[in-house]
Protein backbone atom coordinates (compact mmCIF):
# COMPACT_ATOMS: atom_id res chain seq x y z
CA UNK A 1 0.00 0.00 0.00
CA UNK A 2 2.75 2.33 1.01
CA UNK A 3 4.55 1.96 -2.27
CA UNK A 4 1.33 2.47 -4.41
CA UNK A 5 0.57 5.69 -2.48
CA UNK A 6 -3.17 4.11 -1.53
CA UNK A 7 -4.47 4.65 1.78
CA UNK A 8 -7.24 2.80 4.28
CA UNK A 9 -9.67 4.75 6.06
CA UNK A 10 -12.50 4.34 8.28
CA UNK A 11 -14.83 5.93 10.65
CA UNK A 12 -15.29 4.56 14.39
CA UNK A 13 -18.88 6.40 14.59
CA UNK A 14 -20.16 4.19 11.89
CA UNK A 15 -22.43 5.03 8.98
CA UNK A 16 -25.59 7.25 8.12
CA UNK A 17 -27.91 4.02 9.52
CA UNK A 18 -26.01 3.37 12.48
CA UNK A 19 -26.13 7.29 13.51
CA UNK A 20 -30.28 7.72 12.67
CA UNK A 21 -30.39 4.13 15.32
CA UNK A 22 -28.94 6.31 17.85
CA UNK A 23 -30.57 9.66 17.34
CA UNK A 24 -34.05 7.87 17.35
CA UNK A 25 -32.94 6.28 20.96
CA UNK A 26 -32.24 9.28 22.03
CA UNK A 27 -35.64 11.00 20.89
CA UNK A 28 -37.28 8.23 21.73
CA UNK A 29 -35.96 8.26 25.83
CA UNK A 30 -36.03 12.36 25.54
CA UNK A 31 -32.04 12.41 26.10
CA UNK A 32 -30.67 16.19 24.89
CA UNK A 33 -27.17 17.65 24.56
CA UNK A 34 -26.27 20.54 26.84
CA UNK A 35 -25.40 23.34 24.97
CA UNK A 36 -25.32 27.20 25.46
CA UNK A 37 -27.20 29.09 22.90
CA UNK A 38 -25.57 32.05 21.47
CA UNK A 39 -26.58 34.28 19.03
CA UNK A 40 -24.58 35.75 16.08
CA UNK A 41 -22.98 38.84 17.50
CA UNK A 42 -22.10 36.70 20.52
CA UNK A 43 -19.50 34.43 18.66
CA UNK A 44 -15.92 36.25 19.16
CA UNK A 45 -16.94 36.36 22.93
CA UNK A 46 -17.58 32.80 22.40
CA UNK A 47 -14.31 31.98 21.31
CA UNK A 48 -12.50 33.58 23.82
CA UNK A 49 -13.98 32.06 26.29
CA UNK A 50 -12.77 28.63 24.18
CA UNK A 51 -9.31 29.74 24.49
CA UNK A 52 -9.63 31.07 28.27
CA UNK A 53 -11.16 27.76 28.97
CA UNK A 54 -14.20 28.63 30.25
CA UNK A 55 -16.50 26.46 28.63
CA UNK A 56 -18.90 24.02 29.66
CA UNK A 57 -21.45 22.84 26.99
CA UNK A 58 -21.16 23.12 23.39
CA UNK A 59 -21.91 26.32 21.79
CA UNK A 60 -24.89 26.08 19.30
CA UNK A 61 -25.20 29.47 17.13
CA UNK A 62 -29.02 30.53 16.52
CA UNK A 63 -29.34 31.74 13.52
CA UNK A 64 -33.04 32.35 13.79
CA UNK A 65 -32.30 35.19 16.15
CA UNK A 66 -30.23 37.25 13.97
CA UNK A 67 -33.34 36.89 10.85
CA UNK A 68 -35.91 38.31 12.90
CA UNK A 69 -33.32 41.18 14.21
CA UNK A 70 -32.94 42.02 10.37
Amino acid sequence: MAFGRKSLAGSMIGGIAETQEVIDYCFARNIRPDIELIRPEQINAAYERVVKKDVRYRFVIDFASAKRAA
